[in-house]
């Protein structure tokens, strides 16, 4: 599997970007909110339940996608202080021994797009962050600085280029086919 892991903080067009690029290499978009989403019916956000569940079907998708090398999946992550490093970890050691390559791509952008971004149409079609203040208090407290992302290849500031402009540079900076 080649994986391309876009991670940013939240409204940085993780999805956005992550939507263009699979349709342009062909690939599959693991959406972080696919599993959020499936997990929040069964567990409040943040409980040791929803931690454990979702850091259990993460790692099931990616242990069996590695070793397929045919396989582009682009993963949207939103680091964030409920996700264990011990999962970012594994995703950039085991995840690599089981045969996959890791691309770290870190999407940017202001605090004031971001802010701008949160109440997009967009972001309610998911249990995404969309409340201002709650951003700001997370934010103040530190809830975004980890887990720590262990590498980053490609840095694209997203309001400076449009998602597909974004994605094309993924695509011709990876060599992805």
């Amino acid at each position: 599997m080649r994986l391309v892991l876009l991670h940013g903080p939240p409204a940085s067009g993780k999805y956005t970007v992550g939507r263009e690029l699979a349709a342009l290499i062909g690939g599959e978009l693991y959406h972080n909110h696919l599993v959020v989403d499936e997990v929040l019916t069964r567990h409040a956000f943040g409980t040791p339940a929803f931690v454990a569940e979702r850091d259990r079907t993460w790692r099931q998708f990616f242990a069996a996608a590695a070793p397929d090398h045919r396989r582009r999946v682009i993963f949207t992550f939103s680091p964030e202080n409920t996700v264990p490093q011990a999962f970012v970890d594994w995703l950039f050691s085991d995840v690599v021994q089981l045969g996959a390559t890791v691309h770290s791509v870190s999407l940017t952008l202001s605090e004031a797009e971001i802010e701008s971004r949160l109440a997009s149409t967009q972001r309610q079609q998911f249990r995404k962050l969309t409340d201002l203040s709650l951003y700001r208090k997370l934010r103040t407290s530190g809830a975004f600085r980890k887990p720590m992302i262990p590498r980053t290849d490609l840095e694209i500031d997203t309001a400076r280029q449009s998602a597909r402009e974004a994605a094309l540079k993924i695509k011709s900076h990876f060599a992805l086919l």
